[in-house]
């Protein structure tokens, strides 16, 4: 797993395993949102799975399914809504982390200037 730190609060990274879980709680995670698709690629770890995995480890799990390529404004509200909700830090995943990196962004929760999302997203490795 290679986390990338957007801020203090929000990290992101690409496909989590279920074992995972119990390491993101560990390193003091308590959110972890997953914006892949079910049945995206085969052998993906299924949505219901990885819950169960974090109810294991004591961290809240949230499912936002964003098709890749395809985020819309209801997407970005939704991910806004779920952030407005959830404890941090927060740590989300897909495919390879770019569509969780840009729901973060275009929800922008820190209010940050688009100069600095775009500095954060080139640090992390992502074209925010």
């Amino acid at each position: 797993m290679n986390i990338k730190e957007l801020t203090e609060n929000m990290s992101v990274s690409a496909q989590i395993k279920h074992s995972d879980l119990a390491d993101l709680a560990k390193l003091g995670f308590k959110t972890v949102i997953n914006n892949r698709p079910d049945r995206e690629v085969p052998f993906q770890p299924r949505s219901k799975t990885l819950a169960a995995r974090a109810k294991k480890a004591k961290i809240t799990y949230l499912y936002l399914p964003v098709i890749s390529g395809g985020i819309t404004q209801k997407d970005v509200d939704d991910f806004a809504a779920l952030l407005a909700k959830s404890q941090g830090p927060v740590f989300a995943f897909c495919r390879t982390g770019t569509r969780s990196a840009n729901l973060w962004a275009r929800a922008n929760p820190d209010s940050l200037s688009s100069d600095d999302i775009t500095n954060i997203g080139a640090q992390a490795g992502y074209v925010l």
